[in-house]
């Protein structure tokens, strides 16, 4: 069973099947989705990719997590994951998706922070990657903010990253948030 978390302006829960709705809404808005492939216009195949990801079984402490807001604790703003890249691996891959009305809050960064800590401290996993399209300028904002670094250039994504090492040496270790 994933943990929750809890930040300063957020509640963090493992993602369910009670999600499915708000995260297909989610990913129908054309901007939300803009630099991410995928089955968001055909409902069926998109129903299927979202209940797939939902079901699937990744390594402990490994997987998607929705986050609500304190102050409205029945408002999705979108999610966080913490699975293997691409969800086959090897590498660690963290990453958000967010409704519109939570742009430009904050919420991915604190959001994505908790669950850095939770990888190094908790997981032991040994560095966490973030697969970002080179337009998408605010993901690649939020992944500087945590101390992922540029690591690659690839195509279609620009590959961030980030050590166990270097979170240590950065002074993170044992602190609940970034």
């Amino acid at each position: 069973m994933l943990p929750t978390f809890e930040t300063e302006r957020l509640f963090l829960r493992p993602r369910t099947m009670a999600d499915l709705e708000d995260c297909m809404t989610m990913d129908r808005d054309p901007e939300v989705t803009r630099y991410v492939p995928g089955p968001w216009h055909d409902p069926d195949a998109h129903r299927r990719f979202i209940t797939a990801r939902m079901e699937a079984d990744f390594a402990p402490g490994l997987g998607y997590w929705s986050i609500f807001a304190k102050r409205q604790p029945e408002l999705f703003l979108g999610w966080v994951l913490l699975i293997p890249d691409d969800a086959v691996g090897p590498d660690i891959e963290i990453g958000w998706r967010l409704n519109r009305h939570a742009w430009g809050k904050g919420y991915a960064t604190e959001a994505a922070r908790a669950l850095v800590v939770h990888a190094f401290e908790h997981v032991g996993v040994e560095r966490i990657i973030a697969a970002i399209h080179p337009d998408n300028t605010a993901s690649m904002h939020v992944a500087e903010k945590m101390g992922l670094r540029a690591a690659l250039d690839g195509f279609p994504y620009r590959y961030f990253s980030l050590s166990r090492e270097d979170f240590v040496t950065a002074g993170n270790a044992d602190r609940t948030a970034l």
